[in-house]
């Protein structure tokens, strides 16, 4: 999961590009990159951090130019703590090109053999993101036979790159000299969006937020297998480039990933999960008497939506119980289980009064490991709950993500291969209620009517592009982004109960 964002315009696109990746910071903590254009020259800052502590002054006067992009990037492929896989990226030939890249190729090492041995490209670092690069830039100089670029060309490369590459993947690219490149993987896995300014800026990004927060009217979500060139004058372009498209998002963005205040492929993440809170209802009210829940709390801050409207429709108050400390770092990108857990009672606090004597019913996005929720439901014990009743606004998460979340290896999941109630007891809460499968993609479902299905394969084992079997998974998700971490500390950094939506 990452972000990343492309501009055309006539003044200078330094700031603009940090406005809206701060706007992205949710997707990715880190690493940020940004490169410019300015008179077929590029310039480019990149380095490990959030975005805020990466750009300095001095790294934004040296980013000139009326052209740009950027990304922030949470590694899912690639050596976690290189800063060399910091995005964008850049090759010098054919024209020059730098990308950035949201999702994770499932075929990158066959690719990268590919690379070396018939195209004859140099791959530097681990990075899938990379090997996307070098396939592009490889079919540029196939479709142009190394002549002139049109935009013809372009788009006939897009589509050898639909041919050669599997998996998820939102691509930005500038063309040195010629302007902006965009397109989406067949299957609109991963977002990707164009928004319009008053002033004739033109921007692409993974969510509507980001163009809303910068004054740019949002135009459409780019269609699966689609390609838009963006000329340095702001012409657009657009064309399928793929064979057969079918348009199914992740649905994890709807549960956790995305903001609350975006629109994703014309789905409102917010009213997303509000109907996945009333879905959630009726599970509860099918296994916890109703007359027993004296309060709903949620845990901060994704699951709120699901929990507001959760409490409405069971007809129970909806109260605060944990204050987030805002200024401590994520448990998102924590490296270890003891460091993880150590975090939740410096991010968290609870109101005792919200607890003591009553039979509480947490509401949370989802539960992945189950450590961070096992130290909530003791913090709830703490301060006095009488009992502890647990919610998951998503299915179990059983199988392993391969398309651009870096979800834990199968052992450290909670769910997998366990009974509800085995998970309860790891947990320690009196009753544990998970939404469906079924629930859950019906009730986002129902926002647009013409989808094709979700991207769920965490939660159901299907894998969407048809190339990945589950043992395919296990294996790619086994060999996913290295780690510094001590030994005997989690393989994945990904704690997502209780990751703020905030930027």
């Amino acid at each position: 999961m990452c972000g990343i964002v492309g501009v055309v315009s006539n003044a200078p696109v330094n700031q603009l590009i940090y406005d809206a990746l701060l706007l992205l910071q949710h997707r990715g903590q880190d690493a940020a990159g940004i490169a410019t254009q300015l008179e077929r020259k590029f310039f480019m800052h990149k380095a490990k951090g959030m975005v805020k502590d990466v750009f300095r002054t001095r790294n934004m006067r040296a980013l000139p130019g009326n052209c740009g992009l950027g990304q922030v990037r949470y590694p899912t492929a690639g050596n976690a703590f290189s800063e060399e896989e910091a995005q964008p990226f850049y090759v010098n030939a054919p024209f020059g090109i730098v990308m950035a890249h949201n999702g994770n190729l499932t075929n990158a090492a066959l690719l990268k053999q590919e690379m070396i041995q018939l195209d004859h490209r140099h791959i530097n670092t681990e990075s899938d993101s990379e090997v996307l690069l070098n396939v592009l830039a490889h079919e540029l100089g196939q479709a142009t036979d190394h002549g002139a670029l049109s935009r013809d060309a372009v788009f006939a490369a897009v589509r050898a790159v639909h041919k050669r590459i599997k998996g998820s993947y939102a691509v930005v690219a500038m063309i040195a000299g010629h302007g902006l490149l965009a397109f989406r993987d067949p299957y609109g896995i991963r977002p990707l969006c164009l928004g319009q300014g008053k002033d004739g800026t033109v921007m692409v990004a993974s969510e509507s937020v980001a163009l809303e927060g910068t004054g740019h009217d949002f135009v459409r979500d780019i269609a699966p297998g689609e390609a838009v060139f963006i000329g340095l004058d702001g012409q657009m372009r657009f064309e399928q480039c793929a064979d057969k498209t079918q348009l199914y998002p992740c649905v994890f963005e709807f549960v956790y990933l995305a903001r609350p205040d975006s629109t994703i492929d014309g789905i409102s993440v917010y009213q997303a999960r509000l109907n996945m809170g009333e879905t959630l209802a009726a599970r509860v009210a099918e296994m916890v008497p109703i007359d027993q829940i004296d309060v709903v709390i949620p845990i901060p801050e994704s699951s709120r939506p699901s929990a507001t409207e959760l409490a409405d429709r069971l007809g129970k108050p909806y109260r605060e119980g944990f204050v987030k400390n805002r200024y401590v770092g994520r448990t998102f990108i924590m490296p270890g289980q003891a460091v993880r857990k150590k975090s939740v009672r410096q991010k968290l606090n609870v109101i005792a009064s919200e607890f003591k004597g009553r039979n509480v019913l947490l509401v949370d996005d989802s539960i992945v490991r189950g450590t961070t929720s096992k130290e909530i439901v003791q913090m709830a014990r703490d301060a006095g709950a009488n009992k502890v009743y647990m919610a998951s606004a998503a299915p179990p998460v059983i199988y392993p993500n391969v398309y651009g979340i870096d979800m834990p290896t199968k052992g450290e999941l909670v769910a997998h291969g366990r009974t509800l109630e085995e998970i309860r007891q790891i947990i320690g809460c009196d009753a544990l209620i998970y939404q469906d499968v079924d629930g859950m993609k019906q009730a986002v479902g129902k926002l647009r009517a013409d989808l094709d299905g979700f991207e769920a394969s965490c939660f159901d084992g299907v894998y969407c592009t048809g190339d990945v079997s589950p043992e395919d998974a296990v294996r790619m998700n086994e060999q996913r982004v290295g780690s510094d971490d001590e030994e005997g500390s989690s393989g994945s950094r990904l704690a997502l109960p209780n990751a703020s939506q905030e930027s």
